[in-house]
């Protein structure tokens, strides 16, 4: 099943980090999550990250406050997270393993919840904001990485009818949420060479979309369209990648 493959899959790159990547971002839109974020928290805000991962970006760029719980699905990851919180030095912020469809968090308690790139049951998170609490989501959108996957013939959001920012957009909507905003967020990505480029697609699920066998989580990455694909975008000795990503902002509204 695929779900168990994803599982899997976060497991074994539980250790993942960007940084040793070197990516060279050039953001084309004006909008970022975390300015936001950090600029709507109060030190008495509680804030839910959904999709935590090895928790680098909370224990980065999340605000001091009040109460942090960061979750994600993979105990493996949450492992790593906790490992991660104490070489911080950050205070009240706790990891736990959840399931974004199946959230086991108090209702009306949060004044923020975070999803980023990961699946979310925005009704679930409705209930679980305060009054006037803002959801905000990060998402990866169909075209991300286009040229690449129009190489390959493959890759994450292909088969979707439906973008999933516009599915995201309307399960949203539908879930109660008042003033919900939704902006396409394009970067350029730059790689200094082939191995690191190629190891980033190997920790991604960009082209290898999870396949069948748990052992495998799909395809190889095929080095004649990956040379094909490097000659095609190669600039300033660089190695482009261009990103679709997609934000979400909505507000739970206050009663009156």
């Amino acid at each position: 099943m695929k779900e168990e493959n994803e599982l899997t899959y976060y497991e074994k790159v539980k250790d993942w980090n960007f940084d040793s990547f070197e990516i060279e971002s050039d953001y084309l839109t004006n909008w970022n999550l975390y300015e936001l974020l950090n600029k709507l928290a109060t030190k008495d805000s509680k804030i839910l990250d959904l999709g935590t991962g090895g928790g680098e970006k909370v224990l980065k760029s999340f605000p001091e406050c009040k109460e942090i719980l960061a979750t994600d699905y993979s105990q493996e990851m949450i492992n790593t997270a906790n490992e991660n919180l104490k070489k911080s030095g950050r205070k009240n912020i706790t990891f736990k393993v959840m399931d974004n469809l199946k959230m086991n968090v108090p209702d009306d308690y949060f004044d923020f919840v975070v999803a980023r790139n990961t699946p979310t049951d925005p009704k679930q998170i409705y209930k679980c904001l305060k009054d006037g609490g803002y959801l905000f989501i990060h998402g990866v959108d169909k075209f991300d990485c286009y040229a690449l996957k129009l190489i390959f013939k493959r890759g994450q959001g292909t088969d979707s009818l439906k973008p999933i920012s516009i599915v995201d957009y309307e399960n949203v909507l539908e879930a109660g949420f008042k003033n919900v905003e939704l902006i396409p967020l394009h970067v350029r990505e730059y790689f200094k060479n082939r191995e690191s480029f190629k190891a980033f697609l190997q920790k991604v699920p960009i082209i290898n979309d999870f396949g069948d066998d748990k052992d495998k989580f799909g395809y190889p990455i095929e080095d004649d369209l990956l040379d094909q694909y490097i000659e095609e975008n190669t600039y300033n000795g660089k190695i482009r990648l261009l990103r679709r990503y997609y934000g979400i902002v909505a507000q739970k509204q206050k009663k009156i």
